[in-house]
């Protein structure tokens, strides 16, 4: 068993009461890019992407958009 890291967008749209769509704007990161990530579809995490969220919604503790998780073994 590994670790991953996941991104929370999913859980910071509904805290903050906004869509995904008001995020991308208010945040200047893609559409495209935040649903890759909310739905676990992205290889990669583009750190300034985090750092324009955390500023856009006030966040100052990363804990908050990122987590680390267990990743569970399949085979």
């Amino acid at each position: 068993m590994g670790k991953r890291v996941i991104v929370k967008i999913t859980q910071l749209t509904k805290k903050h009461g906004i869509s995904l769509r008001e995020l991308s704007r208010i945040s200047d990161v893609r559409h495209a890019a935040l649903s890759e990530l909310a739905n676990d579809k992205r290889e990669s995490i583009n750190f300034n992407h985090i750092i324009r969220i955390a500023e856009s919604l006030d966040i100052s503790d990363i804990r908050e958009i990122i987590d680390l998780v267990d990743t569970v073994d399949t085979n």
